[in-house]
């Protein structure tokens, strides 16, 4: 595979997600060298000029009109990265860090920034050896770009801050003693190209994309199970219906569902019974699940734009122009960031509604997915738990993007608090993942009631795989357990893969309308 080419190729979010986790190889090409390095002469010839320009030989925010001297230019550049790491709270995760790198460097690399070269080539260094700094995970108000978190990525060029090196976390200096490289003297603009950007928000971001697929993907597949559990109707996800109504996200989950339950003995002996409708948790998983893939879908769209952009401040077009906009507010990933956190929590919300209903029993299965209950609890409390992450789930759904509280002294005086939406759009996902995992557990055991009639090939080998995992309940056991093993293969993406293998095998294919779509990212 073709090396990427950092500031030239399309980044998605796959390629950022490889990059990080060091799949995919990447490189500058001699094109973008040049480039690079003219955007740097710009800026000196500015300097040289004595033009004010934001950030360059003036103060920032309330200091813009505070002139800057040609010899204070560069001691300016390496102030503003100690000065605005103000960060609080847990350090974010490796994985994020390693991307806010990740992106930060293609977004340099466009060559309208006026980084140095060598600057440059130390970002890639920290990559390639996985040095890879310690971000805090508060402090960031997503305008004027991501301050803060950004200033502490990159106080090792400085031979300031921590680096996570080699399994351990250990001062910047130390990490300089066993690599004998040294601190870097930023020149004139730099910092505040390094610290100006959405990147934090944007490494959030792209989490929250790979995450929410993998939950959407999960609870189609878990919602057709508990279909079959509680033997439902099939006929609301007849693709006649969805295409008086085609929104492609309901379009895609009916055809999904329509393919897992092919071949459903279960199903098919329910055929004539005397129910006239399902509770809407079963009948209307496409336009719920579908309206979660519709979000999910434009949130991919804005954050494709945000991976492939400039967002520092003052972009600098040629030696002569340095345009000082709002390319760094955060609120267009802000906003999307919290559409998905409410998207993702209603798929944890109707989850939470299928696994109640499972409990209250139905012909063939008994009343907590337990026949000998009395002296056994059953699932009962399993939903408690369920109740207790959707019900949290809800309370982090208030718009972060909602709220704005002026900063430096008036000039930054609407912020996007887009490091905010970020955050909890993954702490919800978080929970759903877990949820998921509870109705995973719930729709097996009513499954078992149904023997010896058979589902579809397709539920059929997910449940054998999970009975390798997770047994049978005749009566309690310590059932956090099993929730704990059902969280791990939701989040390994295990029972999707074994779908598509076991669909490889059988030459079974998808029903599903806009799989290319959906499917990719």
């Amino acid at each position: 595979m073709s090396p990427f080419l950092y500031g030239e190729n399309y980044l998605t979010a796959t390629k950022a997600l490889a990059l990080s986790r060091n799949v995919l190889k990447a490189e500058l090409s001699p094109k973008t060298r040049k480039r690079v390095e003219k955007s740097a002469q710009n800026v000196a010839a500015m300097v040289e000029l004595g033009t004010p320009v934001y950030g360059i030989n003036t103060g920032f925010g309330p200091l813009c009109t505070t002139s800057i001297s040609k010899e204070e230019t560069k001691i300016l550049q390496s102030n503003i990265l100690q000065s605005h790491s103000v960060g609080v709270g847990t350090p974010i995760k490796k994985e994020l860090a390693k991307l806010m790198l990740v992106l930060k460097i293609h977004a340099l690399a466009k060559g309208h920034s006026g980084i140095q070269l060598s600057t440059l080539e130390r970002l890639i260094w920290h990559m390639e050896n996985d040095a890879i700094p310690v971000v805090p995970s508060q402090g960031s108000v997503g305008a004027s770009g991501d301050l803060a978190p950004l200033s502490h990525l990159f106080l090792p060029l400085l031979g300031l801050g921590k680096v996570m090196y080699k399994n351990e976390t250990i001062p910047t200096s130390l990490l300089f003693e066993k690599t004998g490289l040294g601190p870097l003297e930023l020149g004139p603009k730099e910092g505040l190209a390094l610290i100006n950007g959405t990147q934090f928000i944007l490494a959030h971001a792209v989490s929250v994309l790979e995450k929410f697929h993998n939950c959407l993907r999960q609870a189609d597949i878990i919602g057709a199970m508990m279909l079959e559990g509680l033997q439902g109707s099939i006929s609301p996800f007849d693709k006649k219906l969805h295409e008086l109504r085609p929104y492609k996200g309901s379009q895609h989950v009916a055809g999904r569902i329509r393919t897992l339950l092919k071949g459903s003995e279960i199903l098919e002996d329910h055929m004539d019974c005397d129910r006239v409708q399902d509770p809407y948790s079963l009948r209307c998983i496409p336009q719920v699940h579908g309206a979660s893939r519709n979000t999910w879908l434009h949130v991919k769209e804005l954050i494709e734009i945000e991976l492939n952009s400039v967002t520092d401040n003052p972009i600098i077009m040629d030696q002569y122009q340095a345009i000082s906009g709002g390319n760094f507010h955060g609120q267009p990933l802000a906003m999307a960031l919290d559409y998905a956190a409410l998207a993702a929590s209603e798929l944890g919300s109707i989850s939470d509604r299928r696994i109640y209903l499972a409990l209250e029993g139905s012909p063939g299965v008994p009343q907590l997915l337990m026949k000998d209950t009395g002296i056994n609890s059953g699932y009962m409390i399993l939903q408690y738990t369920a109740a207790a992450l959707a019900s949290e789930n809800k309370s982090l759904c208030f718009p972060a993007s909602a709220d704005s509280i002026p900063t430096s002294l008036g000039q930054e005086d609407h912020v996007s608090m887009g490091s905010i939406s970020g955050r909890k759009a993954l702490q919800i996902l978080t929970n759903v993942e877990k949820i998921l995992a509870i109705e995973l557990l719930t729709a097996a055991q009513a499954f078992e009631f149904r023997k010896p009639l058979k589902s579809g090939i397709l539920l059929d080998e997910v449940h054998k795989f999970l009975r390798t995992k997770v047994p049978f309940a005749e009566k309690d056991r310590v059932f956090a357990n099993d929730i704990e093993t059902a969280i791990g293969l939701i989040q390994s993406g295990e029972i999707p893969k074994l779908i598509d293998d076991v669909m490889l095998k059988h030459n079974i294919v998808w029903e599903t309308l806009h799989r290319e779509v959906f499917e990719t990212f």
